[in-house]
């Protein structure tokens, strides 16, 4: 059985669900162990594994006094979180935080986005490139970049707005008839250079976890990302080996 489909893991998404779409607010108590099995439909000992699992990825803690949501969780989410996110909620942003877009802007892209869009010497691209906070915290600096006819139909791809920023992906799904089926991410450790530790709050050369992220349907990529997240949060992923056959 893959982890994502035991009974625990699966009160344990419900659980971060409700923690990153707002509807449990960071410092909030939650129900003692058995009432809050009883709502989940679930044994107290499952319930348990599920909380343990959500203390280990620093979503709550635990005290005599009881289970919290944590106070500014160091855990970011995932590309995954964000697409699945902006499908529930109409935001790719978890509740309290917030997104500045400070360029968005049509420009000849650099070889390996051209050569990723398939695109012709001389085409353009939107680049957008955005940050996210909670509070006084910088959480992520992201670039991305998307073919530049999208911005025909979806002209929010070149404004700077707030208001439009946070949904643009299920627009684009929308306007454009497109869905996102599969994606892939790429990260690694490094250190952080001028742009991106001014915009994270950091000195120069702190370390980063920096990542690239594509998303693509049948007629090719949608989405295409770049990002860089302090070194203090954490991403977590859940993946199955289902369809993975076993030569042993």
């Amino acid at each position: 059985m893959p982890a994502e489909d035991h009974p625990y893991m699966q009160v344990a998404e419900r659980i971060r669900r409700r923690i990153l779409d707002g509807q449990l607010k960071e410092g909030a108590k939650l129900p003692g162990q058995r009432e809050l099995a009883q709502q989940e439909g679930v044994a107290v000992a499952t319930l348990g594994r599920a909380l343990d699992q959500l203390q280990v990825e620093g979503y709550i803690t635990t005290s005599r006094r009881g289970t919290f949501v944590a106070n500014a969780p160091e855990v970011a989410p995932s590309s995954y979180d964000r697409i699945t996110r902006v499908r529930r909620t109409g935001s790719v942003l978890a509740e309290g935080e917030t997104m500045i877009v400070t360029v968005a802007e049509l420009i000849k892209p650099p070889q390996y986005v051209a050569e990723l869009y398939d695109l012709d010497e001389g085409a353009q691209v939107v680049r957008r490139q955005w940050h996210t906070g909670k509070g006084q915290m910088r959480t992520g600096l992201f670039v991305t970049w998307y073919p530049a006819h999208f911005a025909a139909s979806v002209p929010e791809l070149l404004s700077t707005s707030r208001e439009s920023s946070p949904g643009l992906l299920r627009k684009i799904e929308r306007t454009l008839g497109r869905t996102v089926k599969w994606g892939r991410d790429d990260i690694h450790g490094r250190e952080a250079d001028a742009r991106e530790a001014n915009h994270l709050g950091l000195r120069i050369g702190s370390p980063i976890l920096a990542g690239a992220h594509r998303l693509w349907d049948d007629e090719g990529v949608i989405e295409y990302g770049e990002w860089c997240l302090p070194y203090r949060l954490t991403v977590g992923y859940e993946y199955s080996f289902e369809a993975v056959p076993d030569d042993a």
